[in-house]
């Protein structure tokens, strides 16, 4: 898990390893993540756009960036939060991702939101 609040916006992060949607013989591993971002700023905010930057377990690093997140711009008001649930296909099984969300608050400023890195792993079998 990880958690990280940027003037006044909280994104906190959950990933796990989905090992029905992993094909570790095809080096596929699939990780899902629950993402809340809560607005604790006394304005309304609105999410942008994304950027991320994912490590993979032998180092390779690609970026993605888009508007939104899962198809929404979400906007918050003060004490609001928004969750969603996203995923990361692997070459390997492990990496990490970071990032920030571009956001715009109801006074007209533009501002990142830090994404704090968090670990990206399978989970261990048990035999």
């Amino acid at each position: 898990m990880s958690e990280a609040t940027t003037q006044g916006v909280r994104v906190s992060v959950n990933a796990e390893f989905d090992r029905e949607r992993s094909r570790p013989l095809r080096r596929e591993w699939f990780f899902r993540y629950t993402i809340t971002i809560t607005n604790q700023t006394a304005e309304m905010v609105q999410l942008l756009s994304r950027h991320w930057i994912i490590t993979h377990g032998d180092g390779r690093t690609e970026e993605v960036r888009g508007l939104g997140v899962v198809g929404q711009q979400p906007a918050l008001g003060p004490g609001e939060s928004f969750t969603y649930t996203s995923g990361a296909n692997l070459p390997t099984p492990t990496g990490r991702m970071e990032g920030t969300y571009h956001m715009a608050a109801q006074s007209g400023q533009l501002f990142d939101v830090k994404i704090a890195a968090f670990t990206l792993e399978e989970a261990p079998t048990i035999h």
